[in-house]
């Protein structure tokens, strides 16, 4: 019996998990409405998880260990130095998310970010860059594929002909997914030789500030991107990089006791559930919810879960 309570308390944390990944693109957003550019947002973001994460990463002499592992993994070319490049991908997630969402929302991001990350796993998979060789494109995850991309679809349906509805937001969110397919295998790489998940987490981190610092000095010479004068808004708007962090923390702690499988769909329920009630009350300028939005997010968890089955059967 308290065995069981315990699961149940697990499961729910795995739920909160994804209501924190929800909360962070709409912090992101209000972050990049208040400074007025996207990429500075996406900057102060991941420099404050960067700092937070380097804290927590050199006061743990076990995530140091994984780091020094890492490295000496690199000098025996056992993994290729482009995969430690994997929070670039990140950083550009952010980057979409912070300028997508103050245009579509919360939920219809999600929606399409989910979509472009189930349909780019079938091929990530297919090249075995997850590791243990390539993986078949069964039809149950070819399925599942197709739901999250008529999720999409459906989700649209209402907002099409409205004059403030941006179709480039929702191709961005579903390019920003399938960067997630992508840096998710990367990080499976190196998780392998660090064997901890903040070590990785703060190799993400570094390498995706220092991508974005890096996008922000060229576009100040060739544009218009400048450092805020001052920290405008409420607190709330600064915590995306902190959630981020959280994020691991928690996902780190539950994916041990529950397994991938379980947490990956309670969470994703999370998610999705939790984009929809923030644009029911925290809803970004001119963003509405729909029967069409409900639906395609409905749809689109049963793309989870169809593509969560067919992992259970090969098990």
């Amino acid at each position: 019996m308290r065995s069981r309570i315990k699961s149940v308390e697990l499961e729910i944390l795995a739920a909160i998990s994804g209501i924190f990944i929800a909360f962070q693109s709409r912090v992101n957003g209000e972050l990049s409405h208040q400074v007025g550019d996207s990429l500075t947002a996406a900057c102060i973001s991941f420099l404050s998880g960067f700092i937070v994460v380097s804290t927590i990463a050199f006061s743990q002499k076990q995530i140091r260990s994984g780091l020094l592992q890492l490295k000496s993994a690199v000098s025996r070319k056992e993994i290729p130095k482009h995969r430690l490049l994997a929070g670039t991908l990140g950083a550009t997630f952010v980057a979409i998310q912070t300028y997508s969402v103050p245009v579509i929302g919360v939920a219809l991001f999600t929606v399409a970010s989910l979509a472009g990350q189930t349909v780019m796993s079938l091929f990530v998979d297919r090249a075995g860059l997850t590791g243990g060789g390539p993986k078949e494109m069964n039809r149950p995850r070819v399925i599942s594929a197709a739901i999250t991309v008529t999720a999409v679809l459906i989700s649209c349906l209402d907002r099409l002909q409205l004059k403030e509805f941006s179709l480039l937001a929702v191709i961005l969110g579903l390019f920003a997914g399938a960067l997630v397919a992508f840096q998710r295998a990367f990080n499976g790489q190196i998780n392998e030789f660090t064997g901890q998940s903040f070590a990785t987490s703060w190799l993400n981190f570094l390498t995706g500030s220092t991508f974005l610092v890096l996008l922000f000095g060229i576009k100040s010479l060739f544009g218009d991107a400048n450092l805020p004068t001052s920290l405008n808004g409420p607190a709330w708007i600064y915590l995306g990089g902190t959630i981020g962090v959280m994020y691991i923390a928690f996902s780190a702690k539950i994916v041990q006791q529950i397994g991938v499988l379980v947490f990956t769909m309670i969470s994703v329920g999370g998610l999705l559930f939790g984009s929809l009630l923030i644009d029911i009350f925290m809803p970004t300028k001119n963003i509405g919810v729909s029967a069409f939005l409900i639906a395609g997010i409905v749809l689109a968890y049963l793309g989870v879960l169809v593509s969560g089955q067919s992992r259970a059967s090969r098990r």
